[in-house]
């Protein structure tokens, strides 16, 4: 398979790694082992660009679907902004994990990396990396969208909006990342990863809507929005340090 070999080398890479390592350098390795994974999975997608295409074209038919049944003689409702944009960022999100992990299992590189001298909670942060590389993509090309089919004004305070893409991105990627990881071997993870992921990072797309929405007012209310910020900031810290507490036991045979 034309993705094999990246996974071998980077395993190859890992064990050169332990091999030379200290406990001293723990923390050295655990970075270069998370930027090495990231580094095979860009490596992939950018001869094949499967999962950003898929992605892409999913979330952008989603917006304008809904530009055609809520935008009416140039006019949309004032929070229908925010809603559609963060619909659209999880849905396309749930689509990228799903593939991800789907290509791990066909060529069980996931697998060879966990057989791999590496800490296992590097491989997650790994993969988190990719999926929130593939989901910024996406919303580069969504925002602009969303701003251009309902007149809204989301560039009024970009910083702001920014952070809370970032905030609301890694919060469901920490989520998705690791019970992808845990499904990938059951037959019905395309139906149980939206179960499972849904209900746990409903708050995260709750504040991104919210903080959103607040950026969308006349006068832009940033007040509101760094409150929900900061509530979207506390959700990503417990859903980190969660996921990384129990990747490495959930993904132990």
């Amino acid at each position: 398979m034309a993705h094999e070999a990246p996974a071998s080398r980077l395993v190859f890479h890992m064990s050169a790694t332990e091999r030379g390592g200290s406990a001293g350098r723990s923390d050295l390795m655990f970075l270069r082992t998370a930027l090495l994974v990231l580094k095979k999975d860009f490596a992939i997608e950018v001869k094949t660009l499967e999962i950003l295409v898929t992605t892409l074209f999913f979330a952008v038919s989603c917006v304008l679907v809904f530009s055609f049944a809520f935008v009416k003689e140039g006019q949309a409702p004032p929070d229908a902004a925010a809603g559609i944009l963060w619909i659209a960022i999880a849905f396309s999100g749930t689509l990228a994990l799903g593939r991800t992990f789907e290509r791990e299992r066909y060529a069980e590189t996931l697998r060879a990396l966990l057989l791999a001298p590496a800490p296992r909670p590097a491989l997650y942060v790994g993969k988190l990396l990719g999926i929130l590389v593939l989901l910024a993509l996406d919303a580069l090309i969504l925002v602009p969208l969303i701003a251009l089919l309902f007149t809204a004004p989301l560039f009024a305070r970009p910083l702001l909006l920014l952070l809370l893409l970032a905030g609301g991105t890694v919060g469901f990627a920490a989520v998705g990342t690791l019970f992808a990881a845990m499904l990938i071997r059951s037959r019905t993870r395309d139906v149980l990863l939206p179960i499972l992921l849904y209900p746990i990072t409903v708050p995260v797309i709750i504040c991104g809507v919210r903080g959103t929405a607040a950026l969308l007012e006349s006068p832009p209310d940033e007040t509101t929005a760094v409150m929900w910020l900061g509530i979207l900031f506390a959700l990503d810290v417990v859903f980190l340090t969660l996921a990384l507490w129990t990747f490495e036991p959930l993904m132990t045979e």
